[in-house]
């Protein structure tokens, strides 16, 4: 048997293997500890080791379970860890998080740590389905192949009788929404059943489709217990109903990977409820980069990342010089769920926060065409109501995708220009 030496998780000249499961920290070192110290005893406490020395470990097993500090940058306080593949169970997220985001959040002699990044081996990727439809599968069921799809959140939230729930999605498709979607509260609540409540609005919504040519799509909030959850997504699909919403994060990393790998050939939406308690801090949580990462792994669909200008969102998008002009060009950017990665489909990222019509361009120049553009109060705060509302972010969209400047573009729209005034002031 050996002893532990901390000192031995670090060694600046390793070479991260291919198998090797490597992330990235930003930490604060407690009052009075080095870098150097903190980081190795993350790199214990997230591997085999505890809050001190082990004298019980033998020389083979700590170096198959041994992770490897090989990188510190003393001016940003960025530690790199490689943590080989033995240390996780194959498909197993929670495992996973407990290991390399568990214990280091509480330890003594660390006054603050963000986990920015996680790069996955591919022999890890391949134990994990990845999206069932994603970008391109969502495409061909809305059959739209180009544009931002368009989706609206019915508001308010919860209050609403079954009645006048469906009669606002009734508007909001009719103005040239996509999609229309629960909020994340909305499940089943006194006043709104959810199964009279998937009745009636996908009654709505074939009606709509027969009357205006298009395929809509409603979005129902399965989130609950896992019972509750698949319960409720078979019924959706029992109705006719091809996608369904979750609380990603309140429903948890098991619950969310246990739906996907029921594969029961439905669109996962991500509703982000919950996340800021993860991302919000710049210097202590998981980044939203890596939550998405995550999300993609274990095959979510669509996940909401924000809008324009919000942290969240800029986590995700791939740097690198500003397209200044309004046109779409092929240089447009591609978000980071979009990269290539070994075959899982891309994830649709929605758009979504106090979006509005101005907001359309922004997004598409710093997000690609691949998003979801989602307002609720964008649609249903316009002056002439939610009809409206959809019609004046749909002639913006149009307008972005024929390279018309949203102002020009409103000149021609009644509702477009009603909405810039609104929201301009």
């Amino acid at each position: 048997m050996v002893v532990e030496r901390l000192e031995t998780y670090l060694n600046l000249k390793y070479k991260p293997e291919n198998t090797d499961l490597i992330c990235v920290y930003s930490i604060e070192p407690a009052k009075g500890v080095t870098l150097e110290t903190v980081a190795r005893k993350v790199a214990s406490e997230a591997g085999l080791g505890t809050w001190t020395e082990l004298k019980n470990i033998d020389e083979t097993t700590f170096k198959k379970f041994s992770p490897k500090i090989f990188e510190i940058s003393k001016k940003n306080n960025i530690v790199k860890i490689a943590f080989p593949e033995n240390l996780f169970e194959a498909r197993n997220i929670p495992q996973v998080l407990s290991s390399i985001a568990g214990n280091i959040f509480s330890m003594r002699e660390i006054k603050t740590i963000k986990l920015l990044d996680i790069e996955f081996p591919d022999s890890f990727v391949k134990h994990y389905y990845g999206p069932h439809y994603g970008v391109p599968g969502i495409r061909r069921l809305m059959r739209i192949p180009h544009r931002p799809l368009l989706s609206c959140v019915i508001k308010p939230k919860v209050g609403l009788t079954i009645k006048e729930y469906a009669k606002l999605a009734e508007e909001a498709w009719r103005g040239g929404a996509d999609l229309v979607g629960d909020d994340e509260n909305l499940t089943s609540l006194e006043g709104n059943d959810f199964d009279e409540r998937i009745r009636a609005v996908l009654d709505v919504k074939r009606r709509v489709e027969r009357e205006t040519g298009e395929v809509k799509e409603y979005l129902p909030n399965i989130t609950g217990s896992y019972n509750q959850m698949v319960s409720r997504a078979k019924m959706v699909i029992s109705h006719g109903g091809r996608f369904v919403l979750v609380d990603a994060f309140t429903i948890g990393w098991s619950g969310l990977q246990a739906l996907r790998e029921l594969d029961l050939n439905i669109v996962i939406h991500a509703h982000k409820a919950g996340h800021g308690v993860f991302t919000k801090a710049n210097n202590h949580g998981i980044s939203m980069l890596v939550v998405s990462k995550i999300c993609r792994l274990i095959g979510v669909d669509e996940l909401q990342v924000g809008g324009i200008g919000n942290k969240e969102t800029t986590e995700i998008m791939l740097l690198g010089e500003k397209i200044e002009d309004t046109l779409i060009s092929e240089k447009i950017f591609k978000h980071k769920l979009q990269e290539d990665w070994m075959g899982l489909a891309p994830v649709m990222a929605v758009c979504s926060g106090a979006i509005h019509p101005q907001s359309v361009s922004p997004l598409i120049h710093s997000m690609g065409r691949d998003i979801v553009i989602q307002a609720g109060g964008g649609i249903h705060g316009h002056p002439s109501g939610t009809f409206a509302g959809a019609k004046a972010m749909r002639d913006a969209i149009e307008a972005e995708m024929n390279g018309i400047d949203v102002k020009e573009a409103a000149k021609n729209s009644k509702e477009l220009s009603e909405a810039i005034k609104k929201w301009s002031k």
